[in-house]
């Protein structure tokens, strides 16, 4: 982790603007083709939200700007960034984990299996890591959405938030939509586009 320097930074005057604001987030719906994502899943016999989670968790770490928070009325960049998704139980509850990300898939893969099995045998809601250096994520395969709000803390808020619909065919193509909400003192529409194209790129492989 390294602090970003606020008075040398080019977004200073980006960053104090969007920081005044009472709600700095701003949110997208992204259209991606995961056709190629869930060949490959059915293929290897991979759940195919671990694929299209891990996908996007490779993506996010390698855009810079992803990887900001605001710790302490500071702008620090983590190293790396963990997924923090929320799993369902049997019952219909859930409970929000964290999930180390690591490059490998099978490791990822085994991180995200314990988590799963930690939440499925507790009540808890919250994990016992829980931290900055992550995204908050969630899957929402029940429909297709076209917009998508997520709840506001009241608090000052850095994690970017991403919520994945149902995947739906479109003339021969798995489509499957994504909502992003980022803070703006932190990310722009550009740093997204980054994301966007590089999450497509993990899919695509």
């Amino acid at each position: 982790m390294k602090i970003v320097d606020i008075d040398t930074w080019n977004r200073k005057k980006l960053y104090n603007h969007f920081m005044q604001l009472k709600d700095p987030y701003f949110g997208v719906v992204i259209p991606f083709d995961v056709t190629k994502a869930y060949e490959k899943s059915r293929q290897q016999n991979i759940n195919f939200f671990v694929k299209y989670l891990h996908d996007c968790m490779k993506a996010i770490n390698e855009v810079e700007n992803f990887r900001y928070r605001i710790v302490d009325n500071k702008v620090v960049d983590y190293d790396v960034i963990h997924a923090s998704a929320t799993i369902m139980r049997d019952d219909k509850t859930f409970g929000f984990s964290f999930i180390n990300y690591d490059e490998d898939l099978s490791a990822f893969i085994n991180n995200f299996k314990k988590e799963k099995a930690r939440i499925q045998n507790s009540e808890d809601l919250y994990p016992p890591v829980n931290g900055q250096d992550c995204i908050h994520c969630s899957a929402v395969p029940w429909f297709k959405f076209s917009g998508h709000k997520e709840p506001v803390s009241g608090h000052m808020e850095s994690v970017p938030e991403i919520a994945f619909s149902k995947a739906e065919n479109d003339n021969g193509k798995l489509m499957m939509n994504v909502s992003v909400h980022v803070n703006h003192a932190l990310v722009d529409g550009y740093h997204v586009g980054l994301f966007e194209e590089k999450f497509q790129f993990n899919l695509n492989k």
